[in-house]
């Protein structure tokens, strides 16, 4: 990366030992099979962060404040399976240091080496999954650290939840958990889908957002846009729900593939790592310490998609 600090940020709130929050550049494309360039994203990312304000205006409050280190970019690409060996050893290092460690990629199978690392750190993990696509599939092309298998060991091993899917593999209905499943073309005539999903969720929860699950008319500049997706405030809304009422414990956010004549997309991408990380602290003092650990006793048991006995 050729940036000194995230978003140019002081360099009192940018060194790891007072910093609560740790940025992991990924930027890796070995699998993507349409359009190339997601590893030019966290780049693009970081550009986009530099010329963005970091007063939130919804929340009142500066979250670089918080401290937010940048960490060294994983930069492993001999193959994919070393590529996820390596985003997992480096996220699990930052967690052991008790940070709350975020990643931006990249393409999506970096997320296989994030949630292997937080599920092995915190019990009964959620992992939600917003996505446009399943990624569902137990290997492709030769490898299961393929992009199209980002979630699939997820599923195998945690609580995980999907939203937004609107593209999929016939092979993927085998794995897929439709009671844990949000269709986009089912949340576009349901205004219960939020709630539900949130109350299917354990109390740890870690986020994996593919930009693709966002309307290409907000985000073109992914890898394989879809159209039917999320929109701005929606996906705020949702997110600061999940914030609110659960235990983030980290996120990544990956697929974004700039292009030079839309910057638009690289500015959504800076806005949206920007707000959740404002929605984590937004209750928080400055001088407060971070601690990442949980209570066993808070976690929740999974409950159905569907229970007659809600009210939303």
């Amino acid at each position: 990366m050729t940036t000194n600090t995230y978003a140019g940020i002081p360099e009192e709130f940018a060194k790891l030992e007072q910093a609560k929050i740790v940025l992991i550049p990924v930027p890796y494309d070995g699998t993507s099979t349409w359009q190339k360039g997601a590893d030019k994203g966290p780049q693009a990312f970081l550009d986009a962060s530099a010329n963005m304000e970091l007063y939130d205006i919804e929340t009142d409050t500066e979250v670089y404040q918080q401290g937010v280190y940048l960490a060294d970019a994983i930069t492993e690409n001999s193959s994919p399976e070393a590529m996820v060996d390596a985003v997992h050893k480096v996220t699990k290092q930052f967690i052991k240091k008790n940070k709350f460690v975020t990643i931006f990629g990249g393409e999506h199978s970096i997320s296989i080496g994030t949630i292997r690392a937080f599920n092995e750190m915190f019990p009964s993990l959620t992992v939600l999954h917003i996505d446009a696509h399943a990624d569902l599939r137990k290997s492709y092309e030769g490898t299961s650290c393929n992009h199209a298998c980002a979630v699939y060991e997820a599923s195998q091993t945690t609580n995980l939840i999907q939203v937004g899917i609107r593209s999929m593999d016939i092979m993927e209905t085998t794995v897929i958990d439709t009671d844990k499943t949000y269709f986009a073309h089912e949340m576009a005539v349901d205004d219960t889908w939020m709630d539900s999903a949130i109350d299917q969720m354990t109390d740890n929860v870690f986020i994996t957002f593919d930009l693709d699950a966002l309307d290409p008319s907000i985000m073109p500049s992914t890898g394989t846009p879809e159209p039917g997706g999320l929109f701005w405030y929606e996906t705020l809304d949702f997110l600061k729900q999940v914030f609110v009422e659960k235990n983030v414990v980290g996120f990544d956010i990956v697929e974004l593939c700039p292009n030079s004549k839309e910057k638009s997309s690289d500015f959504l991408a800076a806005k949206l790592y920007y707000k959740m990380l404002s929605y984590k602290f937004m209750n928080e003092a400055i001088d407060d310490d971070y601690d990442n650990t949980y209570d066993v006793s808070k976690q929740k048991s999974n409950v159905n998609k569907f229970n007659d006995d809600d009210e939303y």
